[in-house]
């Protein structure tokens, strides 16, 4: 039987050092990084090449879509100081979904995920409610998981440090970045 076509985005290689064996038993996988939300320009490229060792490591097809900041930029307008997980966090997350399920609905994927919620950094049920939303957009199906559930996160982290890739120390825009050096 053929396994339904799925378009996994990933943020990071540590987010997608776990999720990918979960989905694989009734999933054929493509990995997609879309990320223009990251800052400095070298993070993109640090985090992309991160994310591409780990879908080698699980023998999956890897797609990576433009760095777009500029566009990025103008969803999160006027919203610098909302804090993690705020409006902000909300539009940028959109914003990304949007972006993979647009992606997928134009080349035949029937399923959509997100590895974002492995990281104790986001909310998975607001992850989750606006991948559903979009999903409904697209007419597209979209797996909501908390992929923090079972030691995702831990399991994710382990894996990252084993495989030698970059592991990041915060979400990525400028915003947490700038959030993250004053709360050190």
């Amino acid at each position: 039987m053929t396994k339904p076509k799925m378009l996994l985005h990933v943020c990071c290689g540590v987010c997608s050092a776990y999720v990918p064996e979960k989905l694989l038993p009734d999933y054929e996988v493509t990995v997609y990084f879309e990320n223009s939300n990251l800052y400095p320009k070298n993070e993109f490229f640090k985090r992309l090449e991160a994310a591409r060792v780990m879908a080698e490591k699980f023998n999956l097809p890897f797609i990576t879509a433009d760095y777009e900041p500029a566009k990025w930029y103008a969803e999160v307008r006027g919203l610098s100081h909302e804090p993690e997980r705020g409006v902000r966090c909300v539009k940028c997350i959109a914003h990304r979904l949007d972006k993979t399920m647009s992606f997928a609905q134009n080349n035949d994927f029937s399923w959509t995920a997100t590895t974002l919620s492995v990281s104790r950094r986001k909310n998975a049920d607001q992850i989750n409610a606006l991948g559903f939303e979009l999903a409904q957009k697209y007419k597209i199906n979209f797996l909501g998981k908390d992929w923090k559930k079972e030691n995702g996160e831990k399991i994710s982290q382990n894996r990252a440090r084993e495989a030698g890739i970059y592991r990041q120390n915060y979400c990525g825009c400028v915003y947490s970045l700038n959030t993250e050096k004053t709360t050190r």
